[in-house]
């Protein structure tokens, strides 16, 4: 199996709406978005599957010098070696894959967020980065386009929080910030053993509703320019605004013991619409 093929089994093994999004992209473009996606699935694999934190240590180092590696033209990885002609071609910063590492240990050391100011700087690290690198394999012309990719990562991953709530709490975490917990009366019991109380209801339609204003921010920010080149972002936002609108119809709180997703058919859907009239 060669290093593209070894990318496209971990994308499509992973069933992400990303799997969706990235269909008519050109055939380098892809390549390149796949290879990406890959990385981040590797990494956030060590984080969510070991069950020493130690050892998860110790793998998240080894990618650490893998990304040193890969920027040396010295890949050893699958990954990484699809990674190579992406780094050249669209001149990714090495930093911001460290970023995306520095995300993932962030993982290991704390399942509890103060406040939104501490879980913003988690979401920057896991997605925000995510969304920025992915702007520049994509193509753009004006800077203000990193904007509104930073702001897109960060709405894609205040809708994953929302939507893993009850699987999160399952494995002991909990990304809702503490202080909004506690200006709604939830306690962290609630969270944990999935009381689907009023109070519930009322945080998470809180947090929706910021995720909502999240992705208006980043749409905003969209110079016209570049919405042609960028269709891949829109197809995704299209599917997870899409899924937000599902939890708060069937009553947020829900996600607490059930996961919300929408089939396959609809994604597809969602994302053909939306690559035909941009």
């Amino acid at each position: 199996m060669d290093a593209n093929q070894y990318c496209q089994n971990k994308v499509a093994a992973s069933g992400s709406s990303f799997y969706y999004s990235i269909l008519f992209l050109p055939k380098p473009r892809r390549q390149a978005i796949t290879a990406l996606y890959a990385f981040c699935r590797e990494v956030d694999d060590i984080a969510d599957e070991c069950a020493d934190p130690n050892t998860a240590r110790v793998k998240l180092a080894w990618w650490r010098n893998e990304v040193i590696n890969l920027f040396e033209n010295k890949p050893q990885h699958p990954v990484s070696k699809a990674l190579t002609s992406a780094i050249k071609d669209y001149q990714l910063d090495e930093a911001l894959f460290h970023e995306i590492i520095d995300g993932m240990e962030m993982d290991l050391e704390q399942n509890r967020y103060a406040d939104f100011k501490e879980l913003h700087l988690y979401c920057y690290r896991v997605a925000s980065v995510v969304g920025q690198l992915s702007a520049e394999i994509f193509g753009y012309t004006e800077r203000q386009t990193l904007k509104y990719a930073h702001d897109l990562g960060l709405a894609f991953q205040l809708t994953n929080i929302i939507r893993d709530v009850g699987e999160d709490a399952r494995r002991g975490r909990i990304y809702l910030p503490l202080d909004e917990l506690a200006k709604f009366n939830v306690s962290e019991t609630d969270i944990l053993h999935g009381h689907e109380t009023e109070n519930v209801k009322k945080l998470l339609e809180f947090q929706i509703d910021r995720a909502q204003q999240t992705y208006d921010r980043a749409l905003d920010a969209l110079p016209q320019a570049d919405r042609h080149t960028q269709r891949t972002g829109l197809m995704m936002a299209a599917i997870y605004r899409t899924l937000l609108a599902e939890i708060s119809r069937d009553g947020c709180e829900k996600v607490l013991n059930q996961r919300i997703s929408l089939t396959p058919l609809r994604k597809f859907w969602l994302v053909w619409k939306t690559w035909v009239f941009t």
